[in-house]
């Protein structure tokens, strides 16, 4: 079977990997935002593909029979293409999803809807964690009333004020770890996207173990689409369980 993934996540890593081993025809597409990636086994598609019209042509010129969409659940307009041009082509589409985050007893959470509204919510004075990646990072740091501890993968293309430092690093993470960052830094606030999985969840427990406030934005909208929660999952929906 000829299979585009539109990846950049570890599940679609692993789709990719045993759908290969499986003897699959596989083309994993990466926006190519992120520097040295982990990169799958198979075939490789750098970059965008220049909206739905793009993806559409890139799907019939390449005989691709089925397309899985295993981006992050942030990753915006892409799943939102993958939905148009599949249905422009007839085309299956699949969407593997990590399940959210889901509150537990002892936590302090804030959901909103938006980076802005994120940062409405802080307080004055508020020591913020801030795990959040690029988009939306200029309404954080105009709150030059709190102080930022802003962690990404990769660095931001703007300068961070005085008020912001930058920690670049690469999950996963562990718990004792994360308590010993929020306690040395003065952690009062977590700012973080409702990305599910396990490689950045002890943030969580961290926070919830120390009292700190989480701001947590919810996922958007993506569109009808078979949706899966797991690889293994994602395996069965292809009809390619052994």
């Amino acid at each position: 079977m000829k299979i585009l993934i539109l990846g950049g996540t570890a599940e679609a890593r692993e789709l990719a990997n045993r759908l290969v081993d499986k003897g699959h025809d596989v083309i994993t597409s990466l926006a190519g935002r992120t520097q040295d990636p982990m990169l799958p086994q198979g075939g490789l598609r750098m970059g965008k593909f220049g909206g739905v019209p793009g993806l559409a042509a890139y799907l019939r010129a390449a005989d691709v029979e089925h397309m899985i969409d295993a981006t992050h659940p942030y990753a915006g307009q892409i799943s939102i293409n993958a939905v148009a041009a599949a249905q422009a082509v007839n085309l299956p589409l699949l969407r593997l999803m990590r399940p959210a985050w889901e509150q537990q007893v002892g936590d302090e959470w804030v959901t909103v809807e938006t980076a802005a509204e994120a940062a409405a919510c802080l307080p004055p004075n508020a020591g913020v964690l801030l795990t959040t990646g690029h988009t939306g990072l200029e309404h954080f740091i105009a709150r030059d009333d709190c102080r930022f501890v802003v962690r990404t993968i990769e660095a931001p293309t703007q300068d961070l004020p005085r008020h912001a430092s930058l920690l670049q690093t690469r999950p996963p993470y562990g718990v004792i770890d994360e308590m010993v960052l929020m306690e040395r830094e003065g952690i009062t606030h977590l700012v973080t996207k409702n990305s599910g999985g396990r490689q950045t969840a002890p943030k969580l427990e961290a926070a919830r173990r120390l009292g700190v406030k989480v701001i947590m934005i919810a996922r958007p909208g993506y569109g009808p689409a078979n949706e899966v929660a797991s690889v293994d999952g994602a395996i069965t929906a292809l009809g390619l369980a052994d």
